[in-house]
């Protein structure tokens, strides 16, 4: 079983697009984002993937993924018939340390959230904190993408 353990926040500034090594950009949705397993559909520039996602622990750091790339076109045909919403974003890779964020740049109803996940071996694992890291929100589901797609950062009130 592959565990995924990461650790999500806000980002206070552009300033990590200077250290961004790479950027892709991405357009996803689900065929299913009930709590209990999300299924994605994404399409990472020319790429497409499946992804399938189970519960997060209780600390919201950790929680089974598998994924697998599949082709362009069937990754399009399988966007079409997704729940309804998208996310549309870049994600920009930013080296640190032994470590590397994603830091993902919304688009559409999710503009202005910028958030930046980093990939841990396990979850007390210490890192560098980067200036334009802000506000943990691990384990916040409003924040999860599957969360975004149905109430997108668009229609919050401003009070997070």
């Amino acid at each position: 079983m592959a565990l995924e353990i990461e650790r999500k926040f806000l980002v206070n500034s552009g300033a990590f697009k200077q250290e961004a090594a790479r950027q892709t950009r991405i357009v996803q949705g689900y065929l299913s984002s009930v709590p209990e397993r999300t299924v994605r559909v994404r399409v990472k520039d020319d790429k497409g993937f499946l992804t399938i996602k189970g519960m997060g622990s209780a600390s919201g750091a950790s929680r089974y993924e598998w994924e697998k790339e599949i082709p362009l076109v069937e990754a399009e045909e399988l966007l079409a018939i997704c729940e309804p919403g998208v996310i549309d974003k870049t994600r920009y890779e930013v080296e640190s340390g032994p470590f590397t964020f994603e830091v993902d740049e919304f688009y559409g109803d999710n503009e202005g959230l910028i958030l930046a996940e980093i990939e841990l071996p396990s979850e007390d694992t210490s890192f560098d904190r980067p200036e334009w890291l802000g506000r943990e929100v691990t384990g916040d589901p409003s924040y999860y993408n599957s969360m975004l797609m149905k109430h997108p950062y668009s229609q919050w009130e401003q009070t997070k």
